[in-house]
């Protein structure tokens, strides 16, 4: 019987034995997908900055010799198929062979299939969350290309990444909004509080 979240790492209170994710991460996973889907969502929002200069890029380089591109990659590579709505449809094929179920089908242009996608993931979240065994994949794939999309659509820069030092002597690189993470050196597994509290590397002498 799993005893702690896979996410956060956090132990379990009663009602949660044997679940894969906890109920607050479940939750904020099914946030995560609601802020992606519908006409105001993150993935609607990407095709607001494809112009060149349509978000703070800094000031234009004058003799360049090539033309610069007609639209930003950036926001191009979430947007396009192969983006995101391609994990989602992933997820959600692999959701389905987990369960017997025939594959899904894709209907309309890219941001209806997006739409659908969540939907659908939506729909059988708490079943993935309770059983489905790499549901902490699924979790931070969907948290990574989530705050792709949303430094692009809100020009926000990514988190600063600070060293911490596990007592094996490991530094791991994190943010202060890491969900958990493991230690490649001694495969020691923390959660969010744990990762904080471990001492700050000592930075190499210059």
């Amino acid at each position: 019987m799993t005893l702690h979240c896979t996410i956060c790492t956090r132990e379990y209170w009663e009602d949660e034995l044997g679940r894969q994710a906890c109920k607050p991460c479940t939750r904020r996973a099914d946030s995560l997908l609601t802020a992606l889907a519908g006409p105001n969502g993150l993935y609607a929002r990407l095709s607001t900055v494809l112009a060149p200069g349509s978000r703070n890029a800094g000031p234009a380089v004058s003799g360049s010799r090539t033309a610069p591109l007609p639209v930003r990659l950036e926001p191009l590579s979430l947007l396009a198929r192969g983006g995101i709505i391609t994990v989602l449809q992933s997820w959600l094929v692999d959701w389905h062979e987990t369960l017997g179920w025939r594959h899904p089908r894709w209907e309309g242009d890219l941001q209806h299939q997006l739409d659908q996608a969540v939907a659908a993931l939506r729909a059988n979240l708490e079943w993935a969350a309770s059983s489905h065994p790499a549901f902490d994949e699924f979790a931070g794939e969907l948290a990574r290309y989530t705050a792709a999309c949303r430094a692009q659509v809100d020009d926000e820069r990514p988190a600063r990444r600070i060293g911490v030092t596990c007592p094996c002597g490991t530094v791991l690189r994190i943010t202060i909004d890491t969900p958990g993470a493991r230690c490649p050196g001694c495969e020691t597994q923390y959660g969010h509080a744990e990762v904080l509290q471990l001492p700050m590397a000592e930075r190499a002498a210059a």
